[in-house]
C-alpha cells in the first residue's frame, strides 16, 4: 500500500500486483510512476512527479525479502513495493539503463530546451571523443566553405598576381568567364577542398586541445584573469600545425588558378609542380603562410570568443543556457561574421606574398616587396577579402557549432574551459 494523502493508493497497488505478465509491467509501471504525484504534509498540493532517482531506488533496491519500504521527503511518504519489482532478474526486464536515460533526457527537455544533461550530451567534454567531434566539425566547416567560395578565391588570387588585367572584382569575374568560361571560376576547387579540410581538422581540433591544455597549465585564477591570452595562445599553436597540412595543397591551388595552361586540376597539377620545383617547392610558401594564417586565426578565435560573450551580455535578452539551439547557432554565425571582418584586415601582405611566391618561380619575398611597395602590399584585394573572409568565417562557425549540437555538444564561445583540478 501507499501511506500518504492519496486514498486510492492501495487500490492502485492491488491492480499492479494483479498483473501477471512482466512485459505488461514493463510498459505500465514506469509511465505510471512518472505521472504519479505524491502528497506530503509539507506540500499539501502534492509533490512533482517522481524523479529518475526515485524510480531507480524503487526498481533497484533488493535489500528485503518480501517487501521494502522507501522514505521520500524525510519519511513523510512511505511506499511498499512487491518483491516482483525489486527482484534483480525482474528489474532488468522491467527497465533497462537506456530507458532510464531516455526518461531523464525527456524530463530535462521539458524543463529547458537547451539543458544538456548527462543523458542528452552523448560526448563528454574534453574527452578523446570530444576532440574527434571537433576535428570532424573543423573538416566540414573549412573544407566546405572554402570550396564554396572558390570563384571569389580565383578572382582574388588573379587580382593579386596581375592587377593590370584584373583591376577589380567585377572586371576579374568578367575576364575569367570570357576567356576560360564558367569552369575557369572553379579551377583549383579540389586542392582547395583537400587542403582546407586538412587545415580545418587541425585548426579547430587542436585549438580545443591547446585551449584546454593551457587553461590547465595556468590554473583557475590565471585562466579567469587572462582568458583572452588562453584563446590567442591556443589558436596560434593550432594554426602552426594546421598550416603544415595546408601548404602543399595551397601551392598547387594557386599555381592552377593563376598560371594559364599549367594544369586542369590537382591530379595533373601536383606531379607537374613536383617535377618543376621538387617536393621542397610545395613548402616554399610555408613561412608566408604562417605569417598570413597565424595572426588571422588568433583574431578569428579571440574575436569570436569575446564577441560571443559580449552578445550574450549586451544583446541577447537571456543567458546562453536558456537559448534554444537555433538561437545559439544564430549567435555563433553573427559572432563569426564580426570576427571575420576583423580577420580580413590582419594579414593582407602575407596573403599577397603567398600568392606571388606560389605563382612565380625563383622569386624571393624581398624582391616582391620591392616591386610592389608597401601600400599595394596592404591594400590590393582588400575589399574582396573583407567580403569573402567575413562571410566565410561566419559560415564556418555556424557549420562547426551546428555539427557540435548535432552530436550533443554545446555551442562554442562564452568562457575558457575550467582547468583540471
Amino acid at each position: 500500500m501507499i501511506r500518504g494523502r492519496r486514498s486510492n493508493g492501495a487500490v492502485r497497488w492491488q491492480r499492479i500486483h494483479a498483473w501477471r505478465s512482466l512485459s505488461r509491467l514493463k510498459l505500465a509501471i514506469v509511465p505510471w510512476m512518472k505521472r504519479r504525484e505524491w502528497s506530503t504534509p509539507s506540500s499539501p498540493r502534492g509533490c512533482p512527479a517522481m524523479t529518475e532517482e526515485s524510480i531507480r531506488a524503487v526498481l533497484i533496491c533488493r535489500s528485503c525479502s518480501l517487501k521494502t519500504a522507501f522514505s521520500f521527503k524525510q519519511s513523510h511518504v512511505t511506499m511498499f513495493v512487491p518483491e516482483s519489482l525489486y527482484n534483480i532478474t525482474s528489474m532488468r526486464s522491467l527497465l533497462t539503463a537506456r530507458e532510464l536515460q531516455l526518461h531523464a533526457a525527456e524530463g530535462n527537455k521539458m524543463a529547458s530546451p537547451m539543458a544538456y544533461s548527462a543523458a542528452e550530451q552523448k560526448i563528454q567534454l574534453y574527452s578523446p571523443e570530444y576532440y574527434k567531434a571537433c576535428v570532424v566539425g573543423g573538416i566540414l566547416a573549412c573544407g566546405l566553405t572554402h570550396t564554396a567560395v572558390t570563384p571569389l578565391d580565383v578572382v582574388k588570387c588573379n587580382m593579386q598576381i596581375d592587377p593590370k588585367n584584373f583591376p577589380g572584382i567585377g572586371a576579374g569575374f568578367s575576364r575569367i568567364a570570357s576567356t576560360q568560361g564558367a569552369a575557369g571560376l572553379f579551377k583549383g576547387w579540389f586542392p582547395t577542398l583537400l587542403g582546407y579540410s586538412a587545415q580545418g581538422a587541425g585548426k579547430f581540433g587542436l585549438y580545443e586541445y591547446f585551449k584546454k591544455t593551457y587553461a590547465d597549465m595556468a590554473g583557475p585564477e590565471l585562466t579567469a584573469r587572462y582568458q583572452s591570452l588562453i584563446f590567442l595562445a591556443g589558436s596560434a599553436s593550432a594554426e602552426f600545425f594546421a598550416d603544415i597540412a595546408l601548404c602543399p595543397f595551397e601551392a598547387v591551388k594557386v599555381k592552377v588558378q593563376t598560371v594559364p595552361g599549367f594544369a586542369k586540376g590537382f591530379s595533373d597539377g601536383l606531379p607537374k609542380f613536383v617535377a618543376q620545383e621538387g617536393v621542397g617547392g610545395l613548402f616554399k610558401g610555408l613561412t608566408p603562410l604562417w605569417a598570413r594564417q597565424i595572426p588571422y586565426t588568433m583574431m578569428k578565435f579571440g574575436a569570436f570568443e569575446n564577441t560571443v560573450q559580449a552578445l550574450y551580455k549586451y544583446v541577447v535578452p537571456k543567458p546562453k543556457e536558456e537559448c534554444n539551439k537555433t538561437e545559439q547557432l544564430g549567435v555563433s554565425f553573427a559572432a563569426g561574421y564580426i570576427a571575420g571582418v576583423f580577420c580580413a584586415a590582419v594579414p593582407p601582405p602575407a596573403d599577397l606574398l603567398v600568392s606571388q611566391l606560389n605563382s612565380r618561380k625563383g622569386v624571393s619575398a624581398g624582391t616582391i616587396i620591392k616591386e610592389m611597395g608597401y601600400v599595394a602590399l596592404f591594400t590590393r584585394g582588400l575589399p574582396l577579402r573583407i567580403v569573402m573572409i567575413g562571410t566565410l568565417t561566419g559560415l564556418q562557425w555556424g557549420i562547426y557549432d551546428g555539427y557540435k549540437t548535432y552530436v550533443g555538444l554545446p555551442t562554442s564561445g562564452g568562457a575558457s574551459p575550467a582547468p583540471a583540478k
